[in-house]
């Protein structure tokens, strides 16, 4: 009997001791995963948020223009459109000569026909001639700007 007991003894502290191994290593490989995780996780999310620049736009509200007479006579195009620009300093300027702006539009569009505006190369063409248009000097002197893109917001030719 004294040999069953003892047995048993023996057999109850190498299961303590195994369960108790096993919980240290399973806490240690928890504890190193959460912490690879944590930080290469907040590092990527860091770099992804540096990476990616918010787009800058500079909004120039509607306006209707008497377009150029066709064979159906006058004709009327009401716009609405944003400039997407690559940096603050570009903002800024167009902003500060917001009448200027409009003005360079308006005598842009007003030279157009309506037939030229309806197709979608005269829009992309029209964006092109934008660009060039607002690219030329307001103030001497004045560094370069830099306008990627022209988004028609709305277009109504009528």
């Amino acid at each position: 009997m004294a040999n069953s007991k003892d047995g048993s003894s023996k057999l109850l502290w190498l299961l303590l001791v195994l369960v108790l191994l096993s919980s240290v290593a399973a806490g240690i490989a928890i504890y190193l995963v959460m912490q690879d995780d944590g930080t290469e996780a907040d590092g990527q999310l860091q770099t992804q948020q540096v990476e990616r620049p918010s787009p800058i736009f500079v909004k120039i509200e509607p306006f209707t223009v008497n377009l150029a007479d066709d064979r159906y006579g006058s004709r009327l195009l009401y716009t609405g459109l944003s400039l997407k620009v690559g940096d603050e300093e570009t903002r800024e300027m167009l902003e500060e000569h917001m009448p200027q702006v409009r003005s360079r539009l308006l005598t842009l569009f007003s030279g157009k026909e309506a037939q030229e505006l309806t197709s979608p190369e005269g829009k992309r063409l029209l964006s092109q001639e934008v660009i060039a248009t607002l690219s030329e000097p307001m103030t001497e002197p004045q560094p370069s700007l830099e306008i990627q893109d022209v988004l028609f917001t709305e277009f109504i030719v009528q």
